[in-house]
């Protein structure tokens, strides 16, 4: 996540009753990652509302805030058949995950102790750490849901250190209201933010009234706290092969900004960029030729990259190969930025980082 903005359809830790009817403001305000809660509606309504978030282009989260362990397991069970992209919440991971494992539901539990409802975040900051260091210790957690603004202790030092403690991408969630908070969330090196109940309220300075202007506000306010935001981006490399001493040169002109986030390289693209730039961060996957191009896409569809650079050859033979075809679609269909030249790439690099 590129620092993202989750809106949740939900106030006091319920999903509204007229979530599908308020999508439709959410989707008009420009949101396209959005949530709701598994307390508030019947299965069925859940269900008619993670396939309109998805049909509109949008990428659904399902968070549990049930606390009792049966409600928490059917929120799991119920996540796989809404097929939701993301399950958010829930403190009992070794068993959450036993159930997901064979879905592509991306899942970020609560690290530390929560009690109450609406949800609280209880212990010390070192207890809630050493609690987010063994989540993502598990195979099948993706990520972290920490209830930073729901700590009555120093929220500042306890993103912080459960971002530090963790690889894996973390949200924050619960009573974000202020683009204060916004900001704060951004430099702890957080991968996103929820907000539900304050816009709902009206919280949150905007040019007119209404959820629409809410949600504009909120954006608005993210892409200013994308700029400071700390959070490293997942970053797709790939090249033609005429392109390939572009896209190296490319690399090399911004190496040093390149070198806080995490790189992904087809094969052959990740050989290159690796020896003359020992110092990035490079995953590997396979050649081109031997499906690295597919293993990509699986990456866009799961949600785990922030950009595609893909230098393309305009006159080659590949030029309009099938695999950069379906990278294109699935990069449109998920949301997730894609360039194909020198200069579409300085832009991102110009926007996001």
């Amino acid at each position: 996540m590129a620092f993202d903005f989750i809106f949740m359809l939900t106030e006091d830790d319920r999903t509204i009753e007229d979530a599908r009817t308020r999508l439709e403001d959410v989707l008009a305000g420009g949101a396209r990652h959005i949530g709701f809660k598994d307390i508030g509606l019947p299965f069925e309504e859940l269900k008619g509302l993670a396939s309109d978030i998805r049909s509109a282009g949008g990428r659904a989260y399902l968070e549990v805030v049930s606390l009792d362990e049966e409600s928490e397991l059917r929120s799991a069970k119920a996540a796989v058949d809404l097929e939701v992209d993301c399950l958010l919440g829930g403190t009992r991971a070794s068993v959450v995950t036993q159930m997901i494992k064979h879905h592509p539901i991306r899942y970020y539990p609560f690290p530390g102790e929560i009690v109450g409802h609406p949800s609280v975040l209880a212990g010390s900051i070192e207890e809630i750490t050493e609690s987010a260091r063994r989540l993502t210790d598990l195979e099948s957690v993706h990520g972290l849901d920490l209830l930073a603004y729901r700590f009555q202790g120093d929220v500042l030092a306890l993103m912080k250190s459960v971002c530090d403690a963790s690889d894996k991408p973390v949200i924050m969630a619960g009573s974000i209201d202020q683009e204060e908070r916004i900001r704060a969330v951004a430099e702890s090196g957080a991968a996103g933010f929820t907000v539900g109940t304050a816009a709902f309220k009206g919280a949150f300075p905007a040019s007119g009234e209404g959820l629409i202007a809410q949600v504009q506000s909120i954006l608005a306010m993210t892409g200013k706290a994308r700029q400071v935001s700390s959070s490293p981006r997942r970053i797709a490399l790939a090249a033609h092969n005429n392109r390939k001493s572009h896209l190296l040169a490319w690399v090399q002109r911004h190496a040093d900004t390149l070198t806080k986030h995490r790189i992904i390289c087809t094969g052959g693209t990740g050989t290159l960029i690796g020896n003359a730039e020992p110092n990035l961060s490079i995953h590997r996957l396979q050649r081109g030729s031997h499906g690295g191009d597919q293993q990509l896409g699986a990456l866009i569809a799961t949600g785990e990259l922030d950009a595609v650079i893909f230098f393309a050859d305009p006159i080659g033979p590949g030029a309009l190969d099938s695999d950069l075809q379906a990278l294109i679609r699935l990069s449109i269909q998920h949301d997730t930025p894609i360039a194909c030249s020198p200069s579409a790439a300085d832009l991102f690099v110009a926007a996001s980082l």
